[in-house]
């Protein structure tokens, strides 16, 4: 399981080297073989290991291609989806189109959502932790909770 946040940088050649903790598990779970895809609600990319990914294309595969909402679903994350397999190194090479979209400069942040990791312009992940903060902060006690956000206790 992925969790926690690094800010980590990209080389001039768009490579990332991923956290050394990770390496030996993404090694062993999957030979260092990632699929890359962009998110499609935040301007981010989102980074699987390829078992995890053989999960969402086969969600993806019982999608109706007739159904012009879950056809856009398909399009967006298969279409963008990427092979990114890890060097000796622990790195992976984002493509040029997947940072621009993105917007991925020099600084990111990479952080860890359980099954997968999330690659986030530093700048903007600031920028976007800060309104879910204050998000949060203006609708406590104002928004009815979810039965799953209910049970979920710190």
């Amino acid at each position: 399981m992925f969790r926690g946040s690094f800010t980590l940088t990209l080389d001039e050649k768009g490579r990332l080297a991923l956290p050394a903790r990770y390496r030996e598990f993404l090694l062993s779970d999957c030979q260092g073989h990632l699929i890359c895809t962009i998110d499609l609600h935040d301007p981010c990319l989102l980074l699987y290991p390829l078992a995890e990914w053989e999960e969402i294309e086969e969600k993806l595969k019982r999608l109706s291609s007739l159904n012009p909402q879950e056809r856009r679903l398909q399009r967006v994350l298969l279409g963008n989806a990427t092979d990114c397999d890890m060097d000796k190194s622990g790195r992976i090479l984002l493509p040029a189109s997947l940072r621009q979209h993105a917007g991925l400069s020099k600084g990111i942040r990479l952080v860890g959502q359980l099954n997968k990791f999330e690659i986030w312009d530093e700048t903007a992940w600031h920028e976007r932790l800060a309104a879910d903060i204050a998000l949060e902060q203006a609708q406590a006690g104002d928004v009815e909770l979810s039965d799953r956000l209910q049970d979920f206790a710190l």
